[in-house]
């Protein structure tokens, strides 16, 4: 049983979503078993707490840069045994360090079909509003492996979402969220779990075994 981080920063939808897949049986040979905060208030500590996972607050404003928060929690990670990370709605930029100490190891689930409106700066709703203002038909969601380009790492599930006439931006977001976000990420962490994901070069490979 592998043991699962989920790290985040605000509301934890997504954390919610891992939270019912556990409860429910799809995340198969794996657990959660932290739930990392950069924020004391975030709404998502409470979700952990319901669920009683342990959790832990590691706030960018107590340290001088990223990269010695990123030694934090990598620390904290390691010392739990962390087999897999999650970031889930985590709104900082993850130095070399986590990387480094978790390669092909973290996943992450973003609100578009990257390579479209993906990369530094695109997060939350800039996302969706992006997507409306360029005029594209179809969004949806991806989670990928995190590497140290922001967005940049292999793929491993995507999912399509309409844009509808008179849609927006919070709109959007929600629709992509319901169809596609809460859909991939537990789907996703559980092939990791299972063994069956095989990473070549940029192509992530879904083992059918």
């Amino acid at each position: 049983m592998l043991k699962i981080a989920v790290l985040v920063s605000g509301g934890g939808t997504n954390l919610q979503a891992l939270l019912d897949a556990q409860r429910d049986g799809a995340i198969s040979n794996g657990r959660i078993v932290l739930v990392i905060s950069s924020k004391a208030n975030a709404f998502a500590l409470e979700r952990a707490r319901k669920a009683g996972v342990p959790t832990c607050v590691i706030a960018r404003k107590d340290f001088p840069g990223n990269a010695e928060m990123t030694r934090a929690i990598v620390a904290k990670l390691q010392q739990v045994q962390i087999d897999l990370v999650v970031l889930a709605g985590f709104l900082h930029i993850l130095t070399t360090e986590m990387v480094t100490a978790y390669p092909n190891r973290i996943l992450n689930v973003h609100p578009s079909l990257i390579p479209a409106f993906c990369g530094a700066g695109y997060y939350g709703l800039k996302v969706h509003e992006a997507a409306l203002a360029y005029g594209v038909k179809v969004t949806g969601a991806t989670v990928h492996f995190v590497t140290e380009e922001p967005d940049g790492g292999p793929i491993i599930l995507q999912k399509a979402v309409e844009i509808r006439e008179g849609d927006t931006p919070e709109i959007l977001q929600e629709r992509v969220m319901e169809q596609a976000e809460w859909k991939l990420l537990p789907q996703a962490v559980s092939l990791f779990c299972t063994g069956k994901l095989s990473i070549d070069g940029r192509i992530v490979h879904i083992l059918d075994r």
